[in-house]
C-alpha cells in the first residue's frame, strides 16, 4: 500500500511537471519583449545614422565620379563638356558642345546623386571641361558641399581637374 501511494504521488508530480513545461509563462514572455524592445530602441538611432552616412558617402562618390568621367569625355572627344550640379533637386546634368555647335546641349537626363532624397547640395555649380582637360566654374565655384543634415563633405576641383573631398 505504501508503494501504491508513492507511485500515485510520483505520477501526480510527473503530470504537474509536464503541465508546467508545456510553454512559457506570461511573465517570461513580457520580460523577453521588454529586453528585445530595449535593445532595438538602443540600436535604431545608430543604424539610422549609419545609413544616412553611407548615403552621403555614396552621393559624394557619385559626384566625384561624374566629375572625373566628364573630364575624360572632354579629353577623349576633344570638345567641351560641362556638368551642372543642381542645388534645388540634388541632381547633376551632363552637357556637351560638339563642333560645329556654338552652345551646350544636354546629354541624357538629369541624374540624382542619391537614390534617397536625404542629401543636399549647397549651391548650383557648373564646371566646364575643355578638350585639354582644364576646368573652370561657369556657375558657382570650383568647390561645393554635399550634406545629409548631420555631416557635410566639400568637393573641390582644381583647374587641371584633380578632385578632392574634405
Amino acid at each position: 500500500m505504501v508503494n501504491d501511494v508513492n507511485r500515485a504521488v510520483a505520477s501526480r508530480a510527473k503530470r504537474r511537471a509536464a503541465q508546467r513545461s508545456d510553454g512559457y509563462s506570461f511573465l517570461q514572455i513580457v520580460i523577453t519583449l521588454v529586453v528585445v524592445s530595449t535593445l532595438v530602441a538602443m540600436a535604431l538611432p545608430t543604424t539610422v545614422n549609419a545609413l544616412r552616412n553611407y548615403r552621403l558617402t555614396a552621393a559624394v562618390s557619385a559626384a566625384t565620379g561624374a566629375i572625373s568621367a566628364t573630364r575624360y569625355q572632354a579629353i577623349m572627344h576633344a570638345y567641351p563638356y560641362n556638368i551642372t550640379f543642381n542645388s534645388s533637386n540634388a541632381t547633376y546634368q551632363l552637357a556637351s558642345e560638339p563642333p560645329p555647335a556654338t552652345s551646350f546641349t544636354n546629354v541624357g537626363t538629369a541624374i540624382p546623386i542619391s537614390g534617397v532624397h536625404d542629401v543636399t547640395i549647397n549651391q548650383t555649380t557648373t564646371l566646364q571641361f575643355n578638350a585639354n582637360g582644364t576646368v573652370s566654374a561657369t556657375t558657382g565655384a570650383m568647390s561645393f558641399t554635399i550634406s545629409n543634415g548631420l555631416l557635410t563633405k566639400t568637393i573641390s576641383v582644381t583647374g587641371v581637374g584633380d578632385v578632392s573631398v574634405n
